[in-house]
């Protein structure tokens, strides 16, 4: 039986539109998304953290991701790459990235407003630094004083102005612009009273200096805090550095600190940042291996000092594990 031309024909029609059909409407594999991770320079604590956080994407998340590393000037600069798209993914002081979320300070007139987000770390710690024999035993000893408040335009030179500004000291001191190491050493050899010293710890260039002139750490009293919170400076949380961090510390220290935290650019899609996030805590015991300051990286901490707004993938990541997100966070 021969079939007419026309049915034959309708059918290789059907056939074809069916064919396009499926190959429009079919789900396609999605090509992994090009992650570039900025860090900071190789002997601080960025950098292995990055390598291990994209060792673990691409190796349970490459179907999401390929991940790459590279280094940098660390936090400010991490801020320009993102804003110039050379990174999407960054490691940063929260401090830093609220500065560029603001268009504040060293980012005055370079608004950064594309970033947000993505999980806090561990505390970088705000260190008023003096002489175990200088008698100053509180912040208002200051008044009056030389204080090295940190390198011209850095973070910590930011952070000292905030602190005494609050404490109603900044007007009465005499700041000098030092980075840690030249602090320590006018310290020592009595060129200042106190020094700022904004990094984890202990910190080299302070332990150094304890080991033949014995030092104290001056308090961050609770008023101070509170009126640095309620002036929005959120990026301020809470800490005490054990007696016995440097000699010549002989209690506990109650003072303040900064956040070195993960950032992202606002056009990363959700799935990606989700994915980095579940990456990140689901391996973290491995993560630890990578180095000693990520003891400190605790999923019920992660929102801690949060200073911008999140990204939406990871608003859904810890919505689904049960954290509350705050509505300041919340893009």
């Amino acid at each position: 039986m021969r079939i007419p031309l026309p049915v034959v024909i309708g059918i290789v029609v059907v056939v074809i539109v069916a064919g396009v059909a499926a190959y429009v409407l079919w789900p396609r594999p999605v090509a992994p998304y090009a992650l570039k991770i900025w860090t900071g320079g190789t002997g601080g604590v960025y950098y292995p953290l990055g390598v291990k956080l994209s060792e673990l994407l691409n190796k349970y998340a490459s179907d999401v991701v390929t991940a790459s590393v590279s280094t940098s000037g660390a936090s400010v600069a991490n801020m320009r790459a993102l804003a110039a798209g050379d990174a999407n993914l960054v490691f940063v002081q929260n401090d830093i990235a609220y500065y560029a979320y603001k268009g504040i300070y060293m980012f005055n007139g370079s608004k950064v407003d594309i970033v947000r987000g993505v999980a806090v770390l561990y505390p970088e710690v705000v260190q008023i630094v003096v002489r175990a024999d200088s008698g100053i035993k509180s912040i208002y000893d200051l008044r009056g004083k030389r204080v090295a408040v940190g390198a011209a335009g850095s973070g910590t030179a930011v952070e000292a102005e905030l602190i005494l500004r609050a404490a109603g000291l900044w007007a009465t001191i005499t700041p000098q612009y030092m980075d840690f190491a030249t602090a320590a050493s006018a310290l020592k050899l009595g060129q200042v009273d106190a020094a700022f010293v904004v990094a984890g710890i202990p910190t080299s260039a302070v332990l150094e200096l304890s080991a033949t002139v014995p030092v104290n750490l001056v308090e961050v009293p609770d008023e101070v805090l509170s009126k640095l919170v309620e002036q929005g400076y959120r990026f301020f949380t809470r800490y005490t550095v054990p007696a016995g961090t440097y000699t010549g510390m002989t209690s506990d220290v109650r003072t303040v600190a900064v956040m070195a935290m993960l950032a992202v650019r606002a056009d990363v899609p959700d799935h990606v940042v989700y994915t980095v996030l579940k990456v990140m805590f689901d391996r973290l015991s491995e993560l630890r291996e990578a180095h000693a300051r990520a003891k400190d990286i605790e999923l019920a901490k992660a929102l801690q000092g949060m200073p911008i707004p999140l990204h939406s993938g990871a608003i859904r990541f810890y919505q689904e594990r049960g954290i509350s997100v705050p509505p300041e966070l919340r893009p």
